[in-house]
């Protein structure tokens, strides 16, 4: 797959050290994978979860960490939209994470 603003993961990590190994594991596997759907996906990361649309979280560091993107299976390509720590992430409504 093809991941859009990887940046983002080197910036977060930056800043948040203990989230670097997960983010970075994350990124290789999905740079490595060549999913065409949702199941694809899930075989490989069975704690992805479906937010709606084309949104989906996925978790890091066990479920210290989430990362939302928007995964587009045509293309083969993922745009992260953003990292939170789980306390982050429980704070943010359904609209605001399919709007990000």
């Amino acid at each position: 797959m093809v991941v859009m603003h990887r940046k983002t993961i080197r910036d977060y990590a930056a800043d948040n050290a203990q989230a670097a190994a997960g983010l970075e594991e994350w990124y290789q596997l999905v740079r490595e994978a060549d999913w065409a759907s949702f199941v694809e996906l899930r075989n490989d990361m069975p704690a992805t979860d479906l937010i709606g649309g084309d949104r989906f979280v996925f978790n890091s560091k066990g479920n210290h960490y989430r990362l939302l993107a928007a995964v587009m299976f045509k293309t083969r390509t993922i745009l992260i939209r953003g990292i939170f720590t789980h306390a982050e992430y429980s704070k943010l409504t359904k609209n605001q994470l399919l709007t990000r």
